[in-house]
């Protein structure tokens, strides 16, 4: 099987590289500078639609896993951005889409649970409709959403959320960090939701595009819905950090640190068990993908 695979120099996009390559697959993968030491990788804008279509063509790929995005949540909500941040999540999602309809490709797309209000404590499940996003990154990973479901029949929607991996910044160093520096943390209690680890998360999309079960899927890692700080308090724990965890509301946290410019949500629950009703391997408990973290730090 050959695999494209659009964000390699990201978190996801590098993990899932190494999980195709460890499988034996020809993996092809693509960012805005096409440079890499260790995987196949070819410079691609994905806004670009005439390059998207040129390079898909000469690649012919069995399946497309989109790990590529505008990620930068506050970032997002600045308006003279704001035109950049659709034109990667959502223009360039449906260059990808359209390229996949045309080559009869598998498509996998990773989406966020920031396409929901982020209110209530109901998990989310994966065939929910009541979109209502409460920010611009939301509003336009929920159109990639639309761009590849109303294209494509063979697609994978998969959404995750409080994402960590070996290559990037993410949540685990920056508390890392600031735990070795500050004998006390404050961090929020009331936004609760699961991590999910990048390799645990590589290895399920390519589990998933082996076969034909598409659809929408959750995927974080198992080990129960916890808060940042109650995720913050595991961090310190394993890593031998005496720091101590503070837990506050997000309203006692913004007037300590600022408000944020993006609205978070209270409520990023998603609900897994389609992945065991399909067939797939849960993702391991985000303890264990956590002390494997740190191992390989």
């Amino acid at each position: 099987m050959k695999v494209f695979v659009t964000g390699v120099s990201g978190q996801l996009g590098h993990d899932v590289m190494a999980e195709l390559v460890k499988r034996g697959y020809t993996a092809i993968g693509s960012d805005r500078s096409g440079a890499s030491d260790e995987f196949n990788v070819v410079a691609l804008d994905i806004t670009d639609r005439e390059n998207v279509e040129k390079t898909l063509e000469k690649i012919h790929p069995d399946a497309i896993i989109h790990c590529a995005a505008w990620t930068n949540v506050d970032g997002a909500e600045d308006p003279k951005v704001q035109p950049v941040v659709e034109k990667v999540n959502v223009e360039g999602t449906k260059n990808l889409a359209e390229m996949a309809k045309k080559l009869n490709s598998k498509m996998a797309y990773i989406s966020t649970d920031y396409v929901f209000d982020g209110k209530g404590d109901e998990p989310w499940k994966p065939d929910d409709k009541n979109f209502a996003p409460q920010n611009f990154y939301g509003k336009t990973k929920l159109g990639g959403e639309l761009a590849v479901s109303e294209l494509l029949d063979k697609y994978f929607i998969v959404r995750i959320a409080w994402v960590f991996g070996k290559n990037g910044k993410n949540f685990v160093d920056t508390m890392l960090k600031v735990g070795k520096t500050h004998p006390e943390v404050r961090v929020v209690n009331d936004q609760i939701g699961t991590p999910t680890y990048c390799p645990d998360l590589a290895r399920l999309l390519v589990d998933m595009i082996e076969t034909e079960k598409y659809g929408f899927y959750h995927a974080t890692n198992e080990g129960g819905f916890i808060s940042w700080a109650d995720f913050t308090k595991e961090i310190f724990n394993q890593a031998g950090i005496d720091s101590k965890v503070i837990p506050v509301s997000t309203t006692e946290y913004e007037k300590i640190a600022g408000k944020t410019v993006a609205k978070r949500p209270s409520n990023s629950r998603l609900d897994k068990s389609k992945l065991k009703e399909k067939g797939f391997s849960p993702l391991p408990t985000w303890q264990d993908a956590l002390s494997r973290y740190l191992k390989e730090k």
